[in-house]
Formats: structure tokens, C-alpha cells, sequence
């Protein structure tokens, strides 16, 4: 299944500002309960309640190529950890790139994304 992305600027700003926060050297990670997501569960056609994903690179990272393989990378690292392990539901998650990620692989960027959500109690018991 694809990602329920994130578009409006103002949800992205309210998880900045309200969420929980997480940080390794190659990532961010906030995480705000979303209180849409009942609405959104309605409107799903199979009436599941999802995470809504945003993902953010800066220009201070580099150019559109290397912005757009960091966002790969963090899209590819969570699409594998939903797969792996059970994820709670219901939330705005905003990933965003930091520095460290330049020279990182995929399993590296994984394993921090993993230490995130692990540090902020994502994973269901």
C-alpha cells in the first residue's frame, strides 16, 4: 500500500511545533496523533485508519538529485519497517534529512529510522 502523504504545510508546521521528536545524526523524526484520522478511516474504501506520511529534504542538503535520494531512502527504509514490524496507527509522522544521511546506505538510514520509532513507542506490543 502507498503512503497517505502529507501536503498541507500547516500539518507539517503543527508537528514541528507540537509532536514528539526524535534525532540521530542522519534523521528527524516528529510524530503527532491525527485527529483527522477517523474522518480519513470513513473515507478509506476499505475503512482502515492509516499513518500520514510526510518526508522533507532542505536545499542545505544539496541539489534536487541528492534531495530526492534522501527522500527515497527514507520512504524505502519506512515502507520496509511497516512490513517488518507492526506500527501504531493514527498519526502524523514527519520524517526529515539531516546531514548524516549523505553518505549513508539504505540498511544504515533503516536502522535509524528503527532507533526513532523504537525511542518514541511506535511499535505496537
Amino acid at each position: 500500500m502507498k503512503f497517505k502523504a502529507i501536503t498541507e504545510n500547516h500539518l507539517f508546521s503543527k508537528a514541528y511545533s507540537k509532536g514528539k521528536r526524535a534525532v540521530t545524526s542522519a534523521l528527524a523524526v516528529y510524530i503527532l496523533p491525527d485527529y483527522a484520522a477517523r474522518r480519513l478511516a470513513r473515507a478509506h474504501p476499505q475503512k482502515l485508519t492509516v499513518n500520514r506520511i510526510g518526508l522533507t529534504a532542505s536545499k542545505t542538503l544539496g541539489g534536487a538529485v541528492i534531495r530526492s535520494r534522501c527522500r527515497r531512502l527514507m520512504r524505502e527504509a519506512m515502507r520496509l519497517l511497516i512490513k517488518e514490524k507492526q506500527i501504531k496507527v493514527g498519526f502524523l509522522i514527519v520524517i526529515a534529512a539531516r546531514h548524516g544521511i549523505l553518505g549513508l546506505k539504505m540498511g544504515d538510514v533503516k536502522r535509524q529510522l528503527d532507533h526513532c520509532l523504537t525511542k518514541l513507542e511506535m511499535y505496537k506490543v
